[in-house]
């Protein structure tokens, strides 16, 4: 650390974001290291140090003979400030590294509103914005991430993605390019070679051509590169890498605490969830492997609490077996069990009784809309029923705070459906009347509300989203109607929402959006301390692009999509005739009472799903 930054430190909010030296970070000799690589995170210190998939990388990294990987933040804005007035370039943590020095920069991207971020983290680094200003084989750019199932807004930026599950396609990329910087290749001719691992889209290998109307015509594959590239996936976890030796963060983050991944993919349908559909097939880990890393984790880590995460981890088949193996020692070492994302169609009182000997937090459910129509449109495959049941079960074992999660704006809503959240959760009010163990600490319900955004990879990709103005309207008919006093009612601001669709269902015309934004001033776009509408209105403007083109439009079925050449394993077909089964109000049962024909067991060769 230099004496320049040592009294820089004390003068900004939560230095310990910045120093590195955390417990089990990786140290290497730089004598030793062939390739090393800047792992880039587009948020703060405390976002990125609780994603899963970024210790799990940085970890698969780390194993490869000399390849060193280090972590990289976004600062908060006093940092950056300080950074910027003393030119100071942003670096790595292991090292102190500047950015700029690194053979390859990576980044992994889970939100939309992080586009600006990565500019400004190349800013930052003194790193050339847009690929074609980066000439040579070092500080070669790629991204990973669930939102690069459509790479299009960012193409103009990033030398190439690497596209579904990293843990396999990350060693054949960096080890790729091990070979062609001790044998001098050129840009171009790592480019050309990595395009042939499956898995790797390089953006500049693809022309685009629009209609007059601003449609796309045509996604042209150049230079050999394939018509569609398939996301990677693992098949077999029990094998694969996971980090039970955790770097342990030096200040507060936002997950303090251990994490166990107990599958991946999701056995259900919901017709509005990216996640649900891009990441199938579903593979799940044994619970005698998950027993074992969640103890090396904690005993290594020292933490007091651990958490089993999944999109819904109640589908998790080995769940009993594993919290029946849990509990006794979480208990006899004073570890809380955190069990979320579960569902109240199986969330059962056995389960329930379990975590009441453990500190018992609120509940979270997500109804996503209040009445039974909407919930079969958007195939949730959930009842009232279960929903009551679940909370007469939860209020009469002590608990006595429900969080209930909705959207707005979800295709075929109407204003009945919008009542229909507040008529739940008035039933929901009764049913704790009904069944409260212990009535005196009173009854508390949180409900938010957020904007439906139609993603790609999904049902409802090719649908129209409302105006803020009418999402609005809807919260407002909403919170006039809550009249308990036990109800705590929020919803997400529309603005960000709004930016969140274009975003995600943009094309290569955003680009010059972003990096008009980025240049005057957008940053943190998730965080309402910086988050500035008017300076993405002003850019789209500038740049003679108009948001609602990706938004009120809406998409035709026979339209080509910016991210038709993204293969995630689910056929367009299976999407299409989900969305005709939308507007027909049918549900698709989950994958565990028969396979619904996604096409995603097609990308597994030697396992089975195990849905």
């Amino acid at each position: 650390m230099t004496d320049l930054l040592q009294r820089i430190l004390p003068t900004v909010q939560k230095p310990a974001r910045y120093t590195g030296g955390e417990y089990n970070e990786i140290q290497k000799d730089p004598a030793q290291v062939r390739v090393d690589v800047a792992f880039c995170f587009p948020d703060t210190y405390e976002i990125g140090m609780s994603n899963v998939g970024m210790r799990i990388l940085y970890g698969v990294m780390n194993e490869m003979d000399g390849v060193w990987c280090q972590r990289v933040f976004a600062p908060w804005g006093d940092m950056e400030d300080a950074m910027r007035r003393h030119e100071i370039p942003l670096w790595a943590l292991e090292s102190g590294k500047p950015v700029k020095d690194f053979d390859m920069i990576a980044f992994t991207i889970g939100y939309e509103m992080c586009y600006t971020n990565v500019l400004n983290m190349l800013n930052l680094a003194g790193v050339p914005l847009y690929a074609r200003e980066r000439k040579g084989l070092n500080q070669m750019v790629f991204a990973g991430g669930v939102c690069t199932f459509n790479p299009e807004p960012l193409a103009d930026f990033i030398d190439f993605f690497s596209l579904g599950e990293g843990e396999e396609s990350t060693v054949e990329i960096v080890s790729l390019y091990d070979r062609a910087k001790a044998e001098g290749w050129s840009k171009e001719a790592f480019l050309l070679e990595v395009s042939k691992i499956p898995g790797v889209y390089v953006p500049s290998f693809y022309a685009h051509k629009y209609n007059p109307d601003g449609t796309l015509a045509e996604i042209v594959p150049l230079h050999g590169a394939p018509r569609s590239v398939t996301k990677r996936i693992v098949e077999d976890l029990d094998k694969a890498y996971y980090p039970t030796k955790m770097i342990v963060a030096s200040t507060e983050i936002v997950h303090d605490r251990a994490n166990l991944e107990l599958f991946r993919g999701c056995i259900r349908g919901c017709r509005f969830c990216q996640a649900g559909f891009s990441c199938r097939p579903v593979r799940k880990k044994s619970p005698q492997v998950l027993y074992r890393q969640a103890v090396e984790t904690l005993e290594d880590s020292g933490h007091n609490e651990i958490t089993l995460s999944s999109l819904s981890t109640s589908d998790y088949r080995g769940l009993k077996e594993l919290t029946d193996e849990m509990l006794p020692y979480c208990v006899e070492n004073r570890i809380n069990l955190s069990v979320p994302s579960l569902r109240a169609d199986n969330f059962s009182r056995e389960l329930m009784m379990k975590l009441r000997t453990q500190r018992k937090s609120g509940l979270t459910f997500a109804p996503e809309a209040g009445t039974q129509r909407l919930r079969d449109v958007i195939n949730k495959n959930l009842t009232e029923e279960e929903i009551l049941t679940t909370c007469a079960n939860a209020f009469s074992g002590g608990w006595d705070h429900v969080k209930l999660y909705f959207m707005l704006g979800l295709p075929t809503e109407t204003d009945e459906d919008v009542l229909g959240i507040a008529e739940l959760v008035h039933k929901v009010i009764l049913t704790w009347k009904e069944y409260a163990s212990n009535k005196k600490r009173g009854l508390r319900i949180h409900v938010a509300t957020a904007f439906f955004v139609p993603k790609p990879h999904t049902p409802f990709q090719w649908e129209k989203q409302i105006t803020p103005e009418e999402y609005l309207r809807r919260c407002r008919l909403l919170k006039d109607h809550f009249y308990s006093k036990s109800v705590e009612y929020n919803y997400h601001t529309p603005d960000i929402s709004r930016l969140e669709a274009v975003t995600a269902r943009g094309d290569r015309r955003l680009g010059p959006v972003i990096a008009e934004a980025a240049r005057n001033g957008a940053k943190l776009d998730g965080w309402d301390e910086y988050f500035n509408y008017q300076i993405w209105m002003d850019a789209f403007r500038t740049c003679g692009v108009d948001p609602d083109y990706y938004t009120v439009r809406g998409f035709g079925e026979d339209e080509l999509l910016p991210w038709d050449p993204i293969d995630v394993g689910v056929s367009k077909k299976f999407l299409l005739r989900e969305r005709k089964r939308a507007y027909e109000g049918i549900i698709t049962p989950d994958c565990r009472h028969g396979c619904g024909g996604c096409g995603a067991n097609g990308l597994l060769r030697e396992v089975e799903c195990d849905a």
